[in-house]
C-alpha cells in the first residue's frame, strides 16, 4: 500500500485528490498512509547552539569585525572591538600612597641657639668625653627595642641559622669574637687620629683587624681635622645620649663618622640597616650639647671588611641626615611610648 501510494505520488502529482476517492478510502488506507507520511517527516529538528546566542547584543560586534579590512585597523577600531567583546576596560588607580608620617613632637635637626666660635688651631687634640651612667636611654638601645617586624623577622632568622651551624655555644663565641674585633678596630683607629705610631704598628700586625684596617686604608686619606674621637653626646632636649666614633671632616665636609664591620659587602646606604639612623642621632644630639662649640650637617658610614677589601664610605649630605633626623625621632617617640 506505501509502494502504491508513494507511485501515484510521483507518478501524477497533480491528481492527488484521485487517493482520496470513495474507492481508495473504503479499504480504509488513507489514515495508515498519513500516518506513515507523518512518522516519516516530523523528526524534532537539531537544536543549533548559535541559535541560543543573542544576537542583537552582538550584531555591532560581528559588523565592526566584517566591516573592516586588516590594514584599515586603527587604535580606535580596536578599542571598541575589545569594548564590545569585553567591555569598557575598568580603569586603573595607582595604589594610594601612604601619608608619611610625621614626628609629634619635632626638634629641629639644627640648633639655632647655638654660636659658633672662629674655628680654633687644627693642632688641638680631638675631644674625648666620657659616657657617664644616667636614666636616659642609648641610642643603640633605642634601636634595639623599636626594630620593625620585619627586621626582627630576619634577626631572628639569622640568629636561629647561625645556632643550628655553631650551637647555642659556639655562636655566643662568635658573637663575643665580633665584639671584640670592633673594639680593636676602633682603638686602632683612635690610635691612627693620634698619630700613635708605635701602637698603630702593632695593631696592624695583629691578624684579627689587620684586614679592616687595610680595607679603610684610602678612606683614611680623605679625611682630617678630627674633632672628637669616642665622645659622649647627650641631647638636652630630648633626653637620649650616645657614643661618637668620629667627628671629623671627610673631603672638607664636617661629618659624623660611624664605623661598621661586615664580612659580607654592603654597596648602599640602605644595606647598612639602622646605621643613618645611629649618625642622624649622633648630629643631633651634638648639636644640642653644650659641651660642643660646633655643629655637624653630614654624616659617614664606613663599612670595612675584613679580608681587606676596599670598604664602602657612604656619605650622608645635609637633606639625607634630615630625612633619617626625621625617622629617627618616630623611632624615639616609640619607645617612649613603650616605657
Amino acid at each position: 500500500v506505501r509502494m502504491k501510494f508513494l507511485q501515484l505520488l510521483f507518478r501524477k502529482p497533480r491528481k492527488l485528490e484521485t487517493l482520496f476517492q470513495i474507492p481508495f478510502c473504503q479499504k480504509q488506507f488513507p489514515h495508515m498512509c498519513l500516518a506513515t507520511s507523518a512518522c516519516l517527516y516530523s523528526k524534532k529538528k537539531k537544536v543549533n547552539a548559535y541559535e541560543q546566542v543573542d544576537q542583537e547584543k552582538y550584531k555591532n560586534l560581528v559588523y565592526s569585525v566584517t566591516s573592516y579590512k586588516t590594514s584599515a585597523q586603527t587604535p580606535e577600531t580596536i578599542l571598541e572591538e575589545d569594548n564590545l567583546l569585553y567591555g569598557p576596560p575598568d580603569k586603573h588607580r595607582p595604589p594610594v600612597k601612604a601619608e608619611a608620617k610625621t614626628p609629634k613632637n619635632w626638634v629641629p635637626l639644627m640648633n639655632s641657639n647655638k654660636r659658633i666660635p672662629f674655628p680654633s688651631s687644627d693642632s688641638a687634640l680631638p675631644m674625648r668625653i666620657a659616657l657617664q651612667k644616667t636614666k636616659m636611654p642609648s641610642v643603640t638601645r633605642i634601636l634595639q627595642q623599636t626594630l620593625s617586624p620585619q627586621q626582627a623577622f630576619y634577626l631572628e632568622r639569622w640568629k636561629q641559622k647561625m645556632i643550628k651551624e655553631l650551637g647555642k655555644d659556639g655562636f655566643a663565641e662568635y658573637t663575643k669574637n665580633l665584639f671584640l674585633q670592633g673594639e680593636l678596630f676602633h682603638k686602632a683607629l683612635e690610635s691612627v687620629f693620634l698619630s700613635e705610631e708605635m701602637t698603630t704598628k702593632e695593631q696592624r700586625e695583629d691578624v684579627t683587624i689587620s684586614g679592616y684596617l687595610s680595607s679603610v686604608e684610602q678612606v683614611l686619606k680623605d679625611i682630617s681635622e678630627v674633632k672628637a674621637l669616642e665622645s659622649a653626646v647627650q641631647h638636652e632636649t630630648l633626653q637620649y645620649l650616645g657614643l661618637v666614633d668620629c667627628v671629623a671632616k671627610y673631603r672638607g665636609q664636617l661629618c659624623v663618622i660611624d664605623w661598621k664591620t661586615s664580612e659580607k659587602p654592603k654597596l648602599f646606604l640602605k644595606n647598612t640597616f639602622d646605621n643613618p639612623l645611629q649618625v642622624a642621632a649622633y648630629i643631633g644630639a651634638i648639636n644640642h650639647d653644650a659641651n660642643y662649640d660646633f655643629q655637624v650637617s653630614c654624616g659617614l658610614v664606613v663599612v670595612a671588611y675584613k679580608d681587606g677589601s676596599p670598604a664602602h664610605p657612604h656619605f650622608m649630605d645635609p637633606a639625607q641626615c634630615l630625612q633619617y633626623w626625621n625617622k629617627w625621632l618616630l623611632r624615639l617617640e616609640e619607645y617612649l611610648d613603650k616605657n
